[in-house]
């Protein structure tokens, strides 16, 4: 899942629906309890209300001036990150959050506070992001769980109303999974807090102590009339005198011996003052008791203001709390009413926005009537998403066939406009309906090969069968061949030189797998030639034929010529006399065998479509 940038007006309606549908990073502090502005609690009561404080003139200043110093500073982070940097919104699933700036490829990501004694204190020269305290962590941290980011430029600095620069430290943050896996457990938790929240539970008052008379002081009642008598002229001319025999800067160890001394003098000299005139006043009885009455009676009347008011601040807040609660939980209920008709739980919860329709309302009657208006629109609101769901799904039926299991996401897609929604199923169900004919085509296609594999196993097998029966006849043609061949040349049918010329030629063929020797008619041609021949010729009383009438001869068959290569090739013998190329008797009629048995293993390995 990636990030999804949102656009939004921050302070729109549409931006405060956001956050109470997300959990936002602004937030993740606060959820950790690590925020300095909100507790854990007033978050939890925050997200299950929808109340949120009404920001003071202070924090809203706070929260310009960070606005402002941001802008200020984003050209400087640009800088030091060598890119631009746009600010957004970005959500992953439940989780959102704001970026002060944000890269191209959302590799980097900027993040911008004013700068504050405790940052100035924590960004010395050589710091990361590690360093920082717990509540910048933890939000960084989410931005980069939201965004993927691979780091963050942390920065700090403060501004002059005029945008001039002050001061501004920076650091890289880097991601930590560990506290990741605790932001993502806490806000579990939070989510298990908040759907346990009830608003209608009484919620204490604070604490306010009850009023406490004050003790009478001990006094000495006197008698006559009121006179004052005191050494207070001499005591301040003493006093004085002290004071300006004191060292106004002490520079050695006895001057500061002596200064400490003389603080200690001072303050002895504050308490007899506070006791003579606390012994004074206590003389005077009614003076006392009119001091006492008074004490007593302004202190009742302001702790019980206190009290109240406290008790009517809280009554408000839960009047407000119980008012927005239960309209969200009505309309809860309508969703769900929805959900059932509907057949399944389509419609998301809707915040329906309470908390913001009450704020800076005074009355319990205009709150009342706010929240009314409020609930009315969001049950419309609610009704129409119903509707169009409605509608939509019993448009996937058609012709008998239900596509509905291409709406994985029809929760989504099916509180579109029925016009927008029927293109769309129209565009899936024409897709479904391709795919699955190219899924049948591929198939019949899949059947189609393995039965020509088959047909053409079955092929190759019969063809080796048929060769191997072949082979072993030829085998068989062979070794009568030769056994012939062998009894012929034993008889003195026929010369050695032919006969191992035919035994060599006939089992050349038998391993070029060439069926169909006829050896015995080669064998018969080859005893004819020699039973025609002188039976016993000396060699050097042999006929000789020249290559010329022997090719002159073959032409007027039609056999075509000869040449001295022919001889060589066969291994004929021959001579040469005055030019004129000279073969025996013999030899030649070797040569005229050796070249019908070439000429018919030719035929036999000629295609019978060609000849």
């Amino acid at each position: 899942m990636t990030m999804q940038i949102v656009n939004l007006v921050q302070g729109s309606p549409e931006w405060h629906v956001h956050r109470a549908q997300h959990f936002n990073a602004s937030d993740a502090p606060a959820m950790m309890g690590a925020s300095p502005y909100r507790t854990r609690s007033e978050l939890i009561k925050e997200l299950a209300t929808g109340i949120v404080p009404e920001v003071d003139a202070v924090t809203q200043r706070r929260f310009d001036d960070g606005h402002q110093f941001e802008a200020l500073a984003r050209p400087l982070a640009e800088e030091i990150i060598g890119e631009e940097l746009s600010p957004c919104v970005g959500t992953r699933g439940k989780y959102s959050a704001s970026f002060d700036g944000l890269t191209f490829m959302n590799d980097v990501a900027f993040e911008h506070k004013t700068l504050n004694s405790t940052l100035r204190e924590v960004l010395v020269p050589g710091c990361t992001g590690a360093d920082l305290p717990l509540q910048y962590r933890v939000q960084m941290e989410q931005q980069a769980m939201v965004s993927g980011c691979e780091r963050i430029l942390f920065m700090a600095s403060k501004w002059t109303a005029e945008g001039l620069p002050v001061e501004e430290y920076h650091c890289w943050y880097e991601p930590d999974a560990e506290l990741r896996a605790q932001i993502i457990a806490g806000w579990e938790q939070i989510e298990k807090d908040v759907a346990a929240y009830d608003a209608s539970a009484p919620q204490p008052a604070p604490a306010v102590a009850e009023p406490v008379e004050s003790l009478p002081a001990v006094a000495v009642q006197l008698q006559g009339s009121l006179a004052v008598v005191s050494n207070l002229d001499k005591f301040g001319d003493a006093l004085r005198g002290f004071i300006s025999r004191m060292v106004s800067k002490p520079s050695t160890d006895q001057e500061f011996a002596d200064a400490d001394a003389e603080c200690k003098a001072l303050k002895k000299a504050e308490d007899m003052l506070e006791a003579a005139e606390s012994s004074a006043l206590a003389q005077v009885s009614d003076v006392e008791l009119l001091r006492r009455t008074v004490a007593d009676l302004k202190n009742l009347a302001r702790t019980t203001r206190l009290a109240r008011e406290k008790l009517v601040a809280a009554e408000k807040d839960a009047r407000r709390t119980a008012l927005v609660t239960d309209a969200q939980k009505e309309l809860d209920g309508h969703v769900t009413a929805l959900n059932q008709r509907l057949g399944a739980n389509w419609l998301p919860r809707i915040a329906g926005g309470f908390a913001e329709t009450i704020k800076g309302k005074k009355s319990l009657t205009n709150m009342q009537d706010a929240v009314a208006v409020a609930l009315t629109s969001a049950k419309h609101e609610a009704n129409q998403l119903a509707s169009r769901l409605e509608t939509n799904r019993k448009h996937l039926v058609q012709e008998g066939t239900d596509w509905i299991a291409l709406f994985a996401d029809f929760a989504t897609v099916g509180t579109k406009a029925p016009e927008d929604f029927q293109a769309l199923a129209a565009l899936r169900i024409g897709q479904h309906k391709q795919a699955e004919a190219q899924r049948l085509e591929a198939e019949r296609a899949r059947i189609r090969a393995e039965e020509e594999a088959k047909a053409k196993r079955e092929a190759e097998a019969k063809v080796k069968a048929e060769l191997e029966q072949q082979r072993q006849q030829v085998q068989q043609q062979v070794q009568a061949a030769q056994a012939d061949i062998a009894q012929a040349q034993q008889d003195g049918t026929l010369a050695k030189p032919l006969a191992d010329d035919l035994s060599s030629l006939v089992a050349d063929q038998a391993a070029e797998g060439v069926a169909g020797i006829d050896a015995q008619q080669a064998i018969s041609t080859a005893k004819a030639s020699a039973a025609v021949a002188p039976a016993a010729v000396p060699a050097e009383d042999e006929p000789v034929l020249t290559l010329g009438q022997i090719n002159t001869r073959m032409e007027a068959l039609g056999l075509g010529k000869i040449s001295a290569a022919t001889l060589e090739f066969h291994g004929i013998p021959f001579a040469k006399e005055r030019a004129a190329v000279q073969i025996k008797a013999t030899q030649a009629r070797r040569l005229m065998l050796l070249i019908s048995m070439g000429a018919r293993k030719l035929a036999d390995e000629v295609p019978a479509t060609t000849v």
